[in-house]
């Protein structure tokens, strides 16, 4: 007798034998394979998906930037500020502080990167604190 197969996980019901064919006899026997093998198929990787994509995107995303070309930024960024700083100085010499340059030296301060020195990093955030204090006094209240 065979059985027949309808589909995934479906069987119907049983058949006779298939005429010609003998069912006994043949030499061939139904085993249980070994219980060392495994159950199921191993997964195999699939196609690329879209979280590889995004990872190379995040890559892509990462500027490139030369340590020498980062150090001429954070060199004229830092020039920059000395000179607003010593523009400050003389005016407080002179009697008063432009609103103008008080908010150009916020604007400065406030595109800053940390240097990585902490007595350094604590005295520009202390001016940059009083510049923002001298700036309330006038009304103006920078982002």
């Amino acid at each position: 007798m065979a059985i027949r197969i309808d589909g995934p996980g479906r069987t119907g019901g049983l058949q006779g034998t298939v005429p010609g064919r003998r069912t006994e006899g043949t030499g061939a026997a139904f085993t249980l394979p070994d219980q060392d093998a495994p159950s199921r198929a191993a997964v195999t990787g699939g196609p690329v998906g879209v979280s590889d994509v995004a990872s190379l995107l995040a890559l892509q995303a990462i500027p490139n930037v030369d340590p020498r070309e980062k150090r001429r930024k954070a060199v004229r960024h830092g020039l920059d500020l000395l000179d607003v700083l010593e523009e400050v100085k003389l005016d407080l010499l002179g009697g008063g502080v432009p609103v103008e340059r008080l908010e150009r030296l916020v604007a400065l301060l406030g595109r800053r990167e940390p240097s990585g020195e902490e007595k350094l990093d604590a005295l520009v955030a202390d001016i940059e604190l009083r510049a923002r204090v001298e700036l309330a006094k006038y009304g103006r209240f920078p982002d």
